[in-house]
């Protein structure tokens, strides 16, 4: 059975059939719906059934509570048509991105912590790879599965596709990432994913928060901002455990060298001894609270584990933050799904 979608405030039309989501039928039809995790944890998917039924399907119950479902809210990435729809949601604006399956060169593997490697992918010469600074790319494996991680790099810098990988205890595919992949071997991906990218329809100031390699989309963003001349003010703060986990501290110390408007803030939650650190402890968030207690007059974006991203979440809004300036990418660690440092 097929049921027909009606989106506003655009007005285009798709057919969902096939028991598929929402968000699958949109991007099937290239409608640019926008979304994050694809598994019902981040709410990046997020919006309004106006009118019509469906089946809300699995989905963390933080991220879409009951008070919301009573307002007419659905996760898209989960929602499943009963019935024909209008629907209400901000569609992203991605141009003439294409979504493309390739293969994928290891052009170089590079150990920047204990636990964590970057990686430079070359696509095929034929293939300029397009996407927004933020996005993130899935690598096929031959098992069906897939492992999502986001691109650090910006589309103006796009000689090579470069992703950081934490090592997940126990993780198949971060295992096989440490230690079997070699420089030269092929990948195969598809790319590119996710609505998380910068709006540059905005003269607000910018806060960055990431939490460990959630600085990988921030990066970046950050470095397009950089490359098309932004000026408003942007300030990043960095979470992480101890110090080796600033797995790329000099960088944004670099960009606060260069760049007037730029501030970075690493925040280390559980110092060793022998950092000897001397900086802002505890949790990120509470730290961009402290210095940032009212915030009706930016926009934020966070990318990391659920928890700092969830945490951030709440702490904004109670500041001041509207819902629609806070963008997000929460990496989920589900075996079989997404995100950016998945097993």
């Amino acid at each position: 059975m097929s049921f027909k979608i009606h989106v506003e405030p655009s007005g285009k039309e798709f057919t969902v059939e096939n028991n598929d989501s929402v968000l699958d039928a949109a991007l099937h039809h290239g409608v640019a719906f926008p979304y994050g995790c694809r598994n019902g944890a981040c709410g990046s998917c997020k919006g309004k059934i106006v009118s019509g039924t469906v089946d809300y399907g699995d989905y963390d119950p933080n991220t879409l509570t009951d008070a919301e479902k009573r307002a007419g809210m659905a996760l898209f990435c989960q929602a499943r048509p009963l019935s024909d729809l209008t629907v209400e949601v901000k569609e992203v604006q991605l141009g003439d991105i294409q979504i493309r399956k390739v293969p994928v060169r290891v052009a170089k593997i590079e150990k920047l912590a204990p636990d964590v490697v970057r990686l430079f992918l070359k696509g095929p010469n034929t293939v300029r790879l397009q996407f927004l600074a933020g996005q993130y790319l899935d690598f096929l494996l031959p098992t069906n599965k897939r492992r999502s991680f986001s691109i650090a790099n910006a589309p103006h810098d796009d000689e090579f596709i470069e992703l950081h990988i934490r090592h997940v205890p126990h993780g198949n595919f971060t295992d096989y990432i440490f230690d079997v992949l070699k420089e030269k071997d092929l990948l195969r991906v598809e790319m590119p994913f996710g609505g998380f990218y910068l709006r540059q329809d905005s003269d607000r100031p910018m806060i960055f928060m990431a939490g460990g390699t959630g600085f990988a989309p921030i990066k970046g963003i950050i470095e397009h901002a950089f490359a098309e001349g932004v000026d408003r003010p942007m300030h990043f703060y960095w979470g992480v455990r101890s110090k080796q986990d600033l797995y790329l501290d000099s960088l944004p110390r670099q960009w606060t060298r260069e760049h007037a408007n730029f501030h970075y803030v690493p925040v280390l939650s559980d110092p060793k001894p022998e950092d000897n650190w001397q900086g802002r402890t505890g949790f990120v968030h509470n730290a961009v609270t402290a210095d940032f207690p009212q915030l009706s007059g930016f926009d934020v974006y966070t990318s990391g584990p659920p928890i700092m991203v969830n945490a951030g979440k709440a702490a904004f809004l109670e500041r001041g933050l509207p819902a629609d300036r806070l963008f997000y990418d929460s990496f989920e660690f589900a075996a079989d799904t997404r995100k950016a440092s998945a097993s």
